[in-house]
């Protein structure tokens, strides 16, 4: 079982004096990236971004696996293998941060249609926090021995770009892991590190109800058979199939996060989409989610007058295990940690999320490879609370070095620094 190591203390001063003198030009990457948002499978200027900056520090780098992900290698002699992930892809919101770097984009989707992106979930750090990780532990490499893996991954946030890159092969271009590691921006002091064992984040499903009937013209809504209404009622239905069918000790999310039909105010269309999100930790949880969503919308339309060849289509688009950190490599990297930046500011009890994850995916074939996932305080302590995944979330400038830093100590405490 790998565990990380302390890591002594000319080592953790030259990390930090590469880290400091590397910290104007890391902001101004972070400011770059976060004004250029890219959403699921269209980070091409991010990933290009990746490729150059580890290809400049000695990395063999490999692009376009699942599209637009990234993976580069470093060997530096014999010594554990060690994978680290960061995820690329921004949201489909309009930022309201206010910041003189804020997004304005509005990117085109692959259906066509041109929405607001932002990184309101911190994919602009991870990113940023791979890149001077990477020139981090380069600048220190007379002092660790193994290979460091580097991941820049795609569409986290449909919950399919991990999955895309194994099915692409990325086993084919890298070296087996002995152990994976990521991080991800949380709304805490930046500061704060956490490194919690067991399950942390939730199981998800990604899932559209298609709503099929007859459309029509809206003055004669008697002659139709109106999908519009048969969304409208399956939504209503959905609010109670947690509470109704769920065991309250259990944790069940079940989400809606777009309704799509029709162009004109007097057609009624033949068709309704429900775009809906489950989450949940325990398997059994999530086949009573699921039948219930089928069997709700399947009663609507019925009620409706939907005959068999117009019963809803249920399609699953992307979906992820629950995130489970394993106790032994997180309580290791946790010790690692605090005996750099202090005990207090190590978090070890932080409570299990609803929110969901697919890096897990990326152990592909190897699924017992040890693997810890650390949260990474990224907000100023005078600001107001706010959350992942809305317009006014904003990643503190002092959390870029920071971040960067965890990153580095946690890859040397694996690397075997010495």
């Amino acid at each position: 079982m790998i565990s990380a190591a302390a890591l002594p203390q000319d080592l953790i001063a030259r990390v930090d004096g590469a880290v400091d003198a590397d910290t104007d030009r890391l902001v101004e990457l972070f400011k770059d990236i976060h004004r250029n948002p890219e959403l699921a499978f269209g980070e091409v200027q991010t990933s290009r971004l990746i490729e150059k900056a580890l290809q400049n520090l000695g990395f063999d780098v490999t692009k376009g696996i699942g599209r637009t992900g990234i993976a580069a290698t470093l060997r530096n002699g014999d010594g554990p293998v060690v994978m680290y992930r960061a995820d690329m892809d921004a949201n489909a919101i309009e930022e309201q941060t206010g910041l003189d770097y804020a997004s304005e984009a509005q990117v085109t989707r692959e259906d066509g249609s041109v929405v607001p992106a932002a990184h309101m979930c911190g994919h602009d750090a991870h990113v940023t926090w791979l890149i001077g990780m990477a020139n981090a532990i380069v600048s220190v490499r007379d002092s660790w021995s193994g290979t460091a893996v580097l991941i820049g991954q795609p569409a986290e946030e449909p919950i399919t770009g991990a999955k895309a890159m194994v099915d692409d092969g990325l086993y084919n271009f890298i070296p087996r892991p002995d152990v994976l590691i990521g991080m991800h921006t949380m709304p805490a002091p930046v500061g704060t590190v956490s490194s919690s064992p067991g399950p942390r984040l939730a199981g998800t499903d990604q899932v559209d109800i298609v709503f099929r009937g007859v459309g029509g013209h809206g003055s004669r809504p008697e002659a139709t058979t109106d999908p519009v209404q048969m969304a409208a009622r399956a939504v209503v239905d959905f609010a109670s199939i947690v509470t109704d069918r769920v065991d309250p000790a259990q944790t069940a999310v079940l989400t809606v996060g777009s309704i799509a039909a029709g162009v004109d105010n007097n057609v009624i269309p033949s068709q309704a989409v429900i775009k809906t999100n489950i989450r949940w930790y325990d398997p059994q949880v999530r086949e009573t989610l699921l039948e219930a969503i089928r069997s709700v919308a399947e009663r609507v339309a019925r009620d409706a007058g939907a005959d068999d060849e117009l019963l809803p289509e249920i399609i699953m688009k992307g979906g992820s295990l629950p995130l489970v950190n394993d106790p032994e490599l997180a309580d290791s990297m946790a010790r690692s940690l605090a005996s750099i930046v202090g005990d207090d500011k190590v978090l070890t009890d932080l409570p299990a999320a609803t929110a969901s994850e697919d890096v897990q995916i990326l152990k592909g074939p190897y699924p017992n490879m040890p693997f810890n996932y650390l949260m990474v305080g990224i907000a100023d302590p005078e600001s107001a609370p706010f959350a992942l995944h809305t317009p006014h979330y904003i990643v503190d400038l002092a959390a870029v070095p920071y971040g960067t830093k965890i990153a580095a100590y946690a890859m040397l405490g694996l690397l075997g620094a010495s």
